[in-house]
């Protein structure tokens, strides 16, 4: 994609989506498919852990952005992902708030510095 920068997808609940689609990251690839998964409570987690996956192997994705509650359904597929493009992050939610505990990313991150590092 020469002259464009990368896309940031989604996967979260109607909220989460919504704002980020008022925000303007909703795009659609040239196969049609959005940046984005809207999960309702009939979502299936095979159905999340695909588009989840679907978005790790698009080469127009930069950033996956995943509600903290949505990344603890599918933690084996987000720990196996050790890439750094896309990078993945998981948020907060307006009914769940972020647990750094439960963040696999931030404890990856924790274990390459020490303490004396930011002596």
């Amino acid at each position: 994609m020469p002259g464009r920068g990368k896309l940031i997808a989604v996967i979260g609940d109607e909220d989460t989506c919504t704002g980020f689609l008022l925000g303007g990251i909703g795009e659609l690839n040239k196969n049609r498919k959005p940046n984005f998964l809207v999960v309702e409570k009939d979502t299936s987690v095979t159905e999340i852990e695909e588009t989840f996956k679907s978005f790790l192997a698009r080469n127009d994705i930069g950033i996956v952005l995943i509600n903290q509650f949505i990344a603890e359904m599918i933690r084996h597929a987000i720990d196996a992902h050790l890439q750094s493009i896309p990078a993945v992050l998981e948020i907060p939610s307006k009914e769940h708030p972020y647990d750094a505990s439960k963040d696999s990313i931030l404890r990856r991150a924790k274990g390459m510095f020490s303490a004396e590092d930011f002596r």
